[in-house]
């Protein structure tokens, strides 16, 4: 049965408005931004995936107990994190103190001790509402992107018999092929991912071969000037230097662009403040709600008004496909072909309902 604070939530989800220019979106035109708010939306029993502070301190735990960092090193970079404004500067210290001297990223114990922190994460899964709406979209064509070091979204995706792809910024051929719309389930991690033995980076000059690329930048970039990005669990995104290398530092006129982030508003003038400031940026700031609880049932009410929207290729949509198959019988029923029938309710894989008109 549902609590008395779950019915409220999802009452004051019932009634909440969306902005019009972003449920009518193609989900092609889309591309996801996902920070550390899906992923501990997903798994709240793993600490470590609730924010970069929280990351940090399970690494330096794990640090502890392999005894790969030594116990002065531990509490100064503990003292760091309670003090320090920018957390992804101390992320980047503790990476480098924990690899080699030459200043390589490999090998090093960060990323053991991620593994650590990260391990069996497929048992961790507790709701998949928000990666369900995720890989929605993703069949609709939406691309997606990450900061996070986690892959609970391929872990998911395949269970669902998705072939989900874990790429990262050090494979051109297949950076190039994700942005060109190529790699359907493939999700780019920009700062890497934790079971890559190339280790994880966090300054953008890790990636120079990338950033000194102008291929690759100009894919890249063009991705940002023609698709609507669309943040979800992003905090510290925008303030992420691989982020601002890749995106915001040398694309022009960025008001004129249309992006959107979901936020948490917990206080109405750093909301409406953040608000003004994000539209220089050429992004639109949207609250989910006043308490993180919230969130999910909020992407789920998104991706199902975006996927309302007819798409203009859906006529040429395969009809030995399940939805091609649905979407022929429509047409067929508006030309008499197959009797005076209602249209009928489709389960998708996602377990949600949709109905076809």
């Amino acid at each position: 049965m549902d609590s008395p604070e779950g019915a409220t939530i999802r009452s004051e989800q019932k009634f909440r408005k969306f902005l019009k220019s972003l449920v009518r979106k193609q989900p092609r035109d889309l591309l996801l931004v996902i920070g550390t708010g899906v992923s501990a939306a997903v798994a709240p029993g793993i600490p470590a995936l609730c924010s970069w502070r929280s990351c940090i301190e399970a690494v330096l735990g794990a640090a502890e107990q392999l005894e790969v960092l030594h116990p002065g090193d531990v509490a100064e970079f503990r003292n760091k994190v309670k003090k320090e404004r920018d957390l992804l500067v101390v992320a980047h210290d503790l990476i480098r103190k924990m690899s080699p001297r030459t200043g390589d990223t490999k090998p090093n114990f960060f990323q053991d001790c991620l593994m650590e922190v990260f391990d069996n994460l497929e048992q961790h899964i507790q709701n998949p509402v928000v990666l369900q709406s995720i890989l929605r979209l993703m069949e609709r064509g939406t691309m997606v992107l990450t900061t996070n070091y986690d892959n609970l979204l391929e872990i998911f995706g395949q269970q669902q018999g998705k072939p989900m792809e874990s790429l990262d910024l050090k494979d051109k051929d297949k950076v190039l092929q994700w942005a060109r719309g190529h790699v359907k389930y493939g999700v780019l991690h920009i700062h890497g991912l934790y079971t890559d033995p190339c280790g994880m980076v966090l300054d953008p000059s890790g990636y120079k071969d990338v950033t000194q690329d102008p291929e690759v930048m100009e894919v890249l970039q063009n991705l940002y000037r023609t698709k609507s990005f669309l943040f979800l669990g992003c905090g510290e995104t925008l303030r992420d230097q691989i982020f601002q290398a890749l995106f915001l530092y040398t694309v022009k006129n960025k008001v004129d662009l249309e992006h959107y982030m979901l936020v948490l508003k917990e206080n109405e003038d750093h909301f409406f403040k953040l608000q003004a400031d994000m539209l220089l940026h050429g992004i639109k700031v949207v609250s989910y709600g006043d308490c993180f609880q919230q969130f999910p049932e909020y992407v789920q009410d998104l991706t199902a008004q975006i996927c309302k929207q007819r798409s203009p290729d859906a006529e040429r949509v395969d009809s030995t496909t399940p939805l091609g198959t649905s979407c022929v019988d429509c047409a067929k029923r508006k030309l008499g072909e197959s009797g005076t029938d209602s249209p009928k309710r489709i389960k998708g894989s996602d377990n949600d309902i949709t109905t076809l008109q």
